[in-house]
């Protein structure tokens, strides 16, 4: 299995330093170290594909342990301070009896006459916040605070408890206090701590919670500030005396949460990528971590990684993190931009269709693409070198030797990506063209009339219109008007009082009908517009002839009437039809069937 680069690695985020020029030399750095980062460490490095890697180095990870030897004829006791390894640099040695700082030595041993109510402790110089447990030296009851966390990590704006054990032996405790050294300005005198709930700057968010409990106290701090970042201390006092503050106590480390993003943050599409909720300090009871997405809750991850494998485009977005229970304080949004080499290229032709000789036209290029294309090329089939470069490439005067087929290539910084061929035509002057209509209509079109855009007169009529001996004189835009416009009835049949009808006009045009007109015969007024008139809640007086006008920028048609009878409905007798009319209307008629009705 290849080796893993080590800041990638699960537990060592935020904790790994590179030292070095990274060329001649290289030094790991590995910072909040714990029991579990005993191992085996190598180097490697790649040139030109091969890999090197280094001898191991063998790191082990200890804590301190103070271990008692005792006599049994006198109260002289030697205690050692111990590790499982032996520590580098020839450390200075800390000793504490009952919190109270009593020794400074190279020496890992301490002797001295200790009464029973003793407990010690020792820490290695500017490592004091590492000491190790206090141990009593003759039997277990003796004074003693112990703190089960030395160091805790709470997020911006919750809340933490921070808790302890103590024990006073037989002595009774007079008085007991939270306090931190970082307010020691403030206090009346320096030396003496005073009570956290007095302080000014914890008012309203400082609280003793389990003090009912014998032998232990909590504080909590509720709305936390990173201001609220600092050591905190227990101490109690009896009759004669009192637990030391020089011991270490629990440090409480405020923190919020950030997006960081392994690797760049303009990224190319296809590549994978890590998004990491990162904090200061490790929070304790391992959370369950929310991500979002443009401020849109992601489902699929629980942890602090956001995995991406691999990216694509629609990751582009702004990302932000929170721990799961405390949603109202998240992270900064953090944006990630997904770069993709261009894609869907293609060309459009204007104007399109054949080109007349010695006329021009225009091909533009265009294509999705992050960055945009800043790079645009144009090639002929069969040609090698490029005929022109920018997004559109104009042929002026333009001859058969423009013949062909053409396509381009849009580039950006990531790649590139060429589009489809698209066919030029030219047609010779003097050459012929022929254009032809077609339309689907019932019953067949009997007339067609061209017509080219800004001239007023026909130009030919026929389905198939030819131009022979063409010149550039003939270039233009050709088009007909609305012709076979008809209307239509929904539902077909009798039409009862109070139902509802739907009148449908159709009409074939180029280019098509930009507006419909309804009008009822003998009213001047129309009756509404919209390629479909509806009336609803149908009375006798809506009985009568209607039509439709279409019109486009070209010209305007009229549909034949569509007679509309309103029947009454039945009331007791059954109405039996005794007679039916059919009509066929022709050239932009409908058919229309009509019933007559007799009561027996």
């Amino acid at each position: 299995m290849d080796a893993e680069e080590l800041s990638s690695v699960p537990g060592y985020e935020g904790r790994i330093e590179y030292l070095g020029d990274k060329k001649n030399d290289s030094t790991l750095r590995i910072t909040d170290l714990r029991l579990s980062d005993s191992a085996r460490y190598r180097f490697r490095f790649i040139t030109s594909g091969e890999k090197f890697h280094g001898s191991p180095v063998s790191l082990t990870v200890t804590d301190l342990q103070v271990k008692i030897t005792t006599s049994l004829f006198s109260s002289w006791v030697t205690l050692t301070c111990s590790t499982t390894c032996t520590l580098i640099g020839n450390p200075t040695y800390i000793w504490y009896n009952n919190g109270h700082k009593v020794k400074e030595d190279t020496s890992s041993l301490y002797s001295d006459y200790i009464s029973d109510a003793d407990s010690y402790s020792c820490a290695v110089k500017y490592h004091e916040d590492l000491h190790s447990p206090a141990v009593c030296v003759r039997g277990q009851n003796c004074w003693s605070v112990t703190y089960p966390h030395q160091g805790v990590c709470a997020l911006k704006g919750s809340r933490v408890d921070i808790s302890c054990t103590y024990d006073s032996g037989d002595a009774t405790i007079t008085s007991s206090l939270w306090f931190s050294h970082k307010q020691s300005d403030s206090w009346r005198d320096e030396l003496i701590p005073e009570d956290l709930t007095t302080d000014p700057g914890y008012a309203g968010r400082v609280e003793y919670v389990g003090e009912k409990e014998s032998g232990r106290s909590t504080l909590r701090i509720t709305d936390l500030t990173e201001e609220d970042s600092a050591e905190y201390k227990f101490i109690f006092n009896t009759e004669t005396s009192g637990w030391g503050y020089s011991f270490p106590g629990t440090t409480l480390t405020v923190t919020g949460l950030q997006v960081r993003i392994k690797g760049p943050t303009n990224i190319i599409e296809g590549k994978c990528l890590c998004l990491f909720c990162e904090s200061i300090c490790f929070l304790q009871d391992n959370p369950s971590y929310i991500w979002y997405k443009n401020r849109q809750r992601l489902i699929r991850n629980e942890t602090k990684y956001l995995y991406l494998k691999p990216v694509s485009s629609e990751d582009t977005g702004r990302y932000s993190c929170a721990v799961e229970n405390h949603e109202d304080l998240p992270s900064p949004e953090e944006t990630l931009t997904v770069t993709y080499k261009p894609r869907s290229t293609s060309v459009s032709v204007s104007p399109s269709g054949e080109i007349v000789e010695g006329s021009s036209v225009t091909l533009t290029c265009s294509s999705d693409a992050n960055p945009p294309v800043d790079k645009y090329t144009w090639y002929k089939k069969n040609v090698a070198s490029p005929k022109a470069s920018g997004q559109s490439y104009s042929i002026t005067n333009i001859s058969s030797e423009d013949c062909g087929e053409y396509y381009c290539e849009a580039q950006n910084e990531v790649g590139a990506k060429i589009s489809k061929l698209v066919p030029v035509k030219v047609l010779l002057e003097g050459s012929s063209v022929t254009l032809t209509c077609s339309s689907d209509a019932n019953p067949p079109v009997d007339k067609y009339t061209w017509y080219k855009k800004n001239v007023t007169s026909p130009k030919a009529s026929g389905q198939s219109y030819s131009i022979t001996n063409i010149s550039s004189e003939d270039r233009g835009e050709y088009y007909y008007k609305p012709r076979n416009t008809s209307v239509s009835v929904s539902p077909s049949g009798e039409i009862v009082e109070g139902s509802s009808v739907t009148l449908t006009c159709s009409s074939d045009a180029n280019p098509p009908v930009d507006k419909y007109t309804w009008y009822k015969k003998n009213v001047t007024s129309p009756k509404a517009s919209g390629q479909s008139y509806s009336i609803t809640n149908i009375i006798s007086e809506d009985s009568g002839e209607y039509y439709c006008e279409a019109e486009n920028k070209y010209g305007r048609l009229n549909s034949s009437s569509m007679f509309v009878d309103v029947q009454y409905p039945a009331a007791v007798f059954p109405w039996v039809p005794v007679m039916g009319v059919g009509a066929v209307l022709t050239a932009g008629a409908l058919l229309v069937t009509i019933y007559c009705y007799m009561k027996r």
